[in-house]
């Protein structure tokens, strides 16, 4: 994995990976802050790993949408305290302990992501069924 980032102006940076580019901004202005990135990152790699393996399942859901929250200690660096991920996504009610399975699934085995950020910080979910 290789990414290559480039200062624009200020604080924004654009950042590229093969031909796919994000804006980040520090002052969240003109992109997604450094740490909303991170915090993107753990949602999307979950997110991912939700959807697989729900199909796998055989699990019907549309909608799937992750609100990823924290905050920050008040000394520098300032890193993430516990880190809260609200899943929502449409599907049966009666499907709700299979959507708990794939998401401790993807929390505990799979999300690169998530593990990496579990050392410091503890990572709590809540689901929604709409």
């Amino acid at each position: 994995m290789k990414t290559t980032t480039v200062w624009n102006k200020e604080h924004q940076f654009t950042s590229y990976q093969d031909h796919n580019s994000i804006q980040i901004d520090g002052s969240r202005q003109h992109g997604i802050s450094p740490k909303s990135l991170l915090l993107s990152g753990l949602a999307g790699c979950s997110g991912i790993d939700v959807v697989d393996i729900l199909l796998k399942m055989r699990v019907d859901f549309t909608d799937l949408e992750i609100v990823a929250e924290t905050t920050q200690t008040d000394e520098n660096p300032k890193v993430f305290k516990d880190i809260f991920l609200n899943y929502k996504l449409k599907t049966a009610k009666g499907n709700k302990g299979k959507v708990k399975k794939a998401i401790d699934l993807s929390l505990e085995k799979y999300c690169g992501v998530s593990a990496m950020l579990s050392k410091n910080s503890t990572i709590h979910y809540s689901v929604e069924i709409l």
